[in-house]
């Protein structure tokens, strides 16, 4: 029998990671938008190195500011085109305006259906409409050209979580900390996704 109150405290989570994720992009946007110059997105080979570092580290702050020039790597793209269109999907998307964020990434993945971000993004953006079924199909295209995102592989959590497949979520997030350690966020929701389950057994 399914703990409503667990379920109420995961669907409450739920509301506030999207309202996180929204600011957090926006953040992004405006701090790294002039770092994004040059090309290789998901294809740089400074991420190996970036990613061995995030590894090993051990310092919180030094951690943050690995993830943070992985994120900015993954954002890059030498068509300037795409780099608008990017721009743009990631401001609709913080201002809730879904139909002008979704035209956005759809261009984007017509213009480089090799550009990991840009299906990235549309998949956050269907998680945040709520359409789970195509945000887990574009996620699925972001691991396939880069299965080292952790951010598709929480997302992927997130949308197990809200349909309740707790073993699916589990797994999802400990392939991201498995690719970062420090993905606290993963760590506390896959304690919380146990807690429920040994409350449902009881």
């Amino acid at each position: 029998m399914a703990n409503y109150s667990v379920m109420g405290q995961i669907q409450a989570m739920l509301h506030r990671l999207r309202r996180v994720a929204i600011r957090g992009i926006a953040v992004f946007a405006l701090v790294s938008a002039p770092l994004m110059s040059g090309s290789a997105g998901q294809d740089d080979p400074a991420l190996a190195g970036l990613f061995k570092l995030l590894r090993t580290s051990t310092e919180g702050i030094q951690a943050q500011i690995l993830q943070n020039q992985i994120w900015v790597i993954w954002h890059q793209h030498d068509d300037p085109d795409v780099s608008r269109l990017m721009d743009r999907g990631i401001r609709a998307m913080h201002e809730a305006d879904y139909p002008v964020a979704l035209a956005a990434f759809d261009a984007v993945t017509e213009l480089d259906d090799q550009f990991a971000e840009g299906w990235n993004k549309r998949a956050t953006l269907y998680y945040l409409m709520g359409d789970y079924d195509r945000s887990v199909l574009d996620i699925q295209k972001t691991l396939e050209l880069e299965p080292r995102h952790f951010g598709a592989l929480s997302g992927l959590g997130l949308i197990n979580m809200a349909l309740d497949r707790k073993d699916a979520a589990i797994a999802a997030f400990e392939q991201t900390i498995a690719v970062n350690p420090h993905a606290t966020g993963a760590r506390q929701n896959i304690e919380m996704l146990r807690e429920a389950q040994k409350r449902e057994r009881i």
